[in-house]
């Protein structure tokens, strides 16, 4: 079993910065990838980060140069560093992880991801 719970989310002003949070618990499961999603209001999912552990990294071109993923395997915790945020970044931002070994050479596949979390809902006011 994967749970992913997210923390850090918030309401932010145009050009400021958060950081979001993912604790990652695995139970007799091996996760190779761990990922960043964001759904709007009418909008498709959308992968924004992704990372198979080793340094290897993937960014959407919407955040890339904006956003940083990093993971810290001692705490069991990715996160998602925030920066220059603007109105459109506004949505609910969802952990994900892997447990298919095939998503480590296909990081921008969104389908590899087969564990989510509940979300944690960011706000950026212009």
């Amino acid at each position: 079993q994967v749970q992913l719970v997210e923390s850090g989310g918030g309401s932010v002003q145009a050009g400021g910065s958060l950081r979001l949070s993912c604790t990652v618990s695995r139970t007799g499961f091996y996760t190779y990838c761990l990922g960043w999603f964001r759904q709007a209001p009418g909008k498709e999912r959308e992968l924004l980060a992704s990372t198979a552990g080793s340094g290897t990294t993937y960014y959407a071109d919407s955040v890339k140069g904006r956003f940083t993923i990093s993971e810290d395997n001692a705490a069991n915790t990715l996160s998602l560093q925030m920066n220059r945020l603007q109105p459109v970044d506004t949505a609910m931002y969802v952990c994900a992880a892997s447990t298919y070994s095939s998503c480590t050479y296909s990081l921008d596949r969104s389908d590899r991801f087969n564990h989510r979390g509940q979300g944690t809902q960011v706000t950026v006011a212009s």
